[in-house]
């Protein structure tokens, strides 16, 4: 039941980086997020919502055009913390990005958000 909670927010988190609308996505971070959300990710520490809805936008307004961002894996859950890998591509074969995302959820929506993007370089 408890992974089941996680994967709904965790759906409901990214697809809010593919809403039809810039105005659904506060709707859906705000049914996948606390509103005191503390996102870590690669421009560093933010948090609230609007922080998050930020991040999410600029992602959305990328260069090459506006992307798909997919969970590529289940959802890891060991206690209240979570784990899944992500794909984000943009149209037309441009930049794709993988990464994972470690999140933690507070009852049934999420309270922090690591993001790591890219592929961790392998030992020499």
């Amino acid at each position: 039941m408890q992974e089941e909670t996680a994967q709904s927010a965790i759906d409901t988190f990214v697809s809010a980086f593919n809403a039809s609308d810039d105005s659904y996505v506060t709707v859906l971070l705000s049914q996948a997020l606390t509103s005191d959300v503390i996102l870590w990710g690669p421009l560093g520490r933010s948090e609230g919502i609007e922080a998050v809805e930020r991040f999410v936008l600029d992602i959305r307004r990328h260069p090459a055009g506006a992307g798909r961002m997919v969970r590529t894996s289940g959802v890891d859950m060991p206690g209240e913390w979570a784990r899944y890998t992500w794909v984000f591509t943009t149209p037309e074969g441009g930049p794709r990005l993988a990464g994972t995302d470690v999140v933690h959820l507070r009852r049934d929506r999420i309270d922090q958000v690591i993001v790591f993007a890219g592929d961790i370089k392998p030992l020499p």
